[in-house]
């Protein structure tokens, strides 16, 4: 049986009270801490706000916690995204395979670089990008695989791998959501020729603002991202430009912040991972209801999404229980206006396990600042709807 720690056991849920999807006090243990970060960079002698000394501590820590090559902090997860499809020559002409389920920024990244993205269907029970699927969308103007691990599961990379390399192609892993989750003993980011992490807040390792980093193993492509976040300057002379880049840098109070709580981000994953783990031990099985995959390996408790015949009521009993929940992809990639031109007229067997998803998905809360009282709450609420409406 799967036990919460006895946090929140002397904190009953409030009568009345909610629970919320995102924690309204995510920083409040470190307002101090970041009032007076706040004070002495925006006081400090040199008035360094972006990509100074803080920017490269947090860059050396996460680099050292992966094992990776280099880790480059950028101005978000999205402009990672660009920095990397950018430095690895991606660009008119060429083709992206990406998945059919997930944020805007995977089809969007790809065409600000000139290139087409080509949009592959799920697995029925990860929600990433399906290797089979995807080998099938492969074409002779294909340069590149972008994966993206989904709400708390990693994509199938050592097929993607497998798939990459028969097929000459470039493995773009977008792993804004899973840092910390490891497969096969490589962390997540690590799997391909880069990847990415967002520090938006309500990422695991958010912070209070935009924010991401590249990681990858390979000394190049770190050197060349290096120069597109910041108009193409190498770091050494301000002023000298090697190449076009783009403003992606980071910020000074952001990096000294993300710093201090980077001692806490293996405790607040686990605290994630217990409440996923209870949720799944009690959910599973239930009629109509499908959860995700269980165990640890590959597992990124950013959220923990449920896949439910009747989703829509599902959510409407738990507000009124006093549960709020999200429903992030309610249309597919290539379902979205923006993204229609895209596939206006080209032939293909189309994503019906994604829009099914997209149809069937709701998200619980999962945010390490739950109480137990508050788990156990959201549990009972998603039960109780479940078995009153199958009786």
């Amino acid at each position: 049986m799967t036990t919460l720690s006895d946090r929140g056991a002397d904190d009953a849920l409030a009568t009345g009270g909610r629970v919320p999807f995102f924690p309204p006090d995510l920083f409040h243990e470190d307002r101090d801490t970041l009032l007076r970060l706040l004070y002495e960079i925006g006081t400090g002698a040199d008035q360094k706000f972006i990509l100074g000394d803080h920017t490269r501590r947090l860059e050396d820590a996460l680099r050292e916690r992966l094992g990776a090559a280099d880790v480059v902090a950028c101005s978000s997860g999205t402009s990672a995204l660009h920095l990397i499809l950018t430095a690895l020559g991606i660009g008119p002409g060429d083709e992206v395979v990406v998945p059919a389920l997930g944020c805007a920024p995977l089809a969007a990244a790809v065409l600000h670089t000139g290139a087409v993205p080509v949009f592959g269907d799920v697995d029925p029970r990860t929600l990433t990008l399906d290797p089979a699927d995807a080998e099938t969308r492969v074409t002779p103007r294909t340069k590149a695989l972008m994966p993206a691990h989904m709400f708390s599961v990693m994509a199938d990379m050592p097929r993607f791998v497998t798939l990459a390399a028969a097929a000459g192609l470039l493995l773009v892993e977008d792993s804004a959501v899973a840092q910390g989750a490891e497969l096969d003993g490589v962390p997540a980011g690590l799997w391909g020729d880069a990847g990415l992490y967002s520090f938006v807040q309500v990422k695991s390792f958010g912070m209070p603002g935009e924010g991401g980093a590249v990681v990858t193993r390979d000394e190049d492509t770190g050197r060349r991202i290096r120069m597109l976040r910041n108009h193409g300057q190498d770091g050494v002379r301000r002023g000298l430009h090697h190449v076009v880049g783009v403003n992606s840098r980071f910020d000074e109070i952001q990096a000294a912040f993300q710093l201090h709580r980077l001692p806490g981000l293996t405790a607040r994953l686990e605290r994630r991972a217990a409440i996923a783990a209870h949720y799944t031990e009690h959910l599973a099985g239930l009629p109509g209801l499908d959860t995700p995959p269980p165990g640890t390996e590959g597992r990124c408790h950013y959220v923990y999404t449920l896949l439910a015949d009747d989703r829509d009521a599902l959510r409407d009993h738990l507000s009124a229980e006093g549960v709020d929940t999200h429903v992030y992809y309610p249309k597919t990639l290539p379902d979205q206006a923006a993204f229609a031109p895209v596939t206006a007229g080209r032939p293909g067997p189309g994503w019906p396990r994604a829009r099914d998803a997209a149809r069937r998905q709701l998200s619980l809360p999962v945010h390490h600042r739950l109480t137990d009282a508050q788990v156990e709450h959201v549990t009972d609420a998603v039960r109780a709807h479940v078995l009153r409406t199958r009786r």
